[in-house]
């Protein structure tokens, strides 16, 4: 499972210590919501189907997934499905590929999700081996459904613009610069991750 509220604000708490702008950030939003998933097939199968759609959307097609097939959307029922069918839910033809791709790996066992490589580096190597599954999407899955600590998805927008907004750059900074500067904010940068999520989201602008 994810970060618990109480690891969450701790990490929080730690970085605001290290970092003036951190404290003045959190001061101003207060601490981020949780955000956890259950581990295993469906959340990694969901973030498949949420690829490049909005959230309603992405609810809409899982919806009628789990109409067609059952709750969970259980591999085996999935790989049973025609492409008409799939497509009926809303599921593009790379999308079901993607999605076949992760079921398969998971019935024949080469994808033993209970034990994923203990290194974040190693982990996320072994999680792209699906289809569709690119490091952002891994690195989400492992700070939301396992709940590791220092995962840092760097190339998403939206903790770059938090990066920004935080510490107050003149402008939003390059996935390889905001790597450089969270170093210092080990081992706390899932935490950081979900704070700069936080951040957008609430508009932040330090002053």
């Amino acid at each position: 499972m994810g970060l618990t509220a109480e690891q969450l604000n701790a990490s929080l708490d730690a970085l605001a210590k290290r970092e003036k702008r951190f404290a003045a950030a959190l001061k101003a939003t207060g601490y981020p919501e949780p955000r956890v998933r259950e581990p295993g097939y469906a959340t990694l199968l969901r973030t498949i189907v949420g690829q490049q759609v909005s959230v309603a959307a992405a609810a809409s097609v899982w919806n009628k997934l789990e109409a067609l097939i059952g709750e969970g959307c259980a591999p085996e029922k999935l790989i049973e499905q025609d492409f008409d069918a799939l497509r009926a839910c809303g599921l593009s033809r790379q999308k079901q590929g993607y999605a076949r791709s992760l079921a398969e790996l998971v019935i024949s066992g080469a994808l033993p999700l209970d034990a994923l490589p203990a290194d974040d580096e190693e982990a996320i190597t072994y999680l792209t081996q699906v289809k569709g599954i690119g490091r952002w999407s891994a690195e989400i899955y492992l700070l939301f459904a396992e709940g590791r600590g220092d995962i840092w998805p760097a190339g998403d927008l939206a903790v770059q613009e938090g990066v920004k907004r935080i510490l107050c750059l003149a402008e939003r900074p390059s996935e390889k610069a905001i790597r450089e500067m969270s170093e210092g904010w080990r081992p706390h940068r899932g935490a950081a991750a979900i704070f700069t999520w936080h951040v957008y989201a609430d508009g932040f602008e330090a002053i």
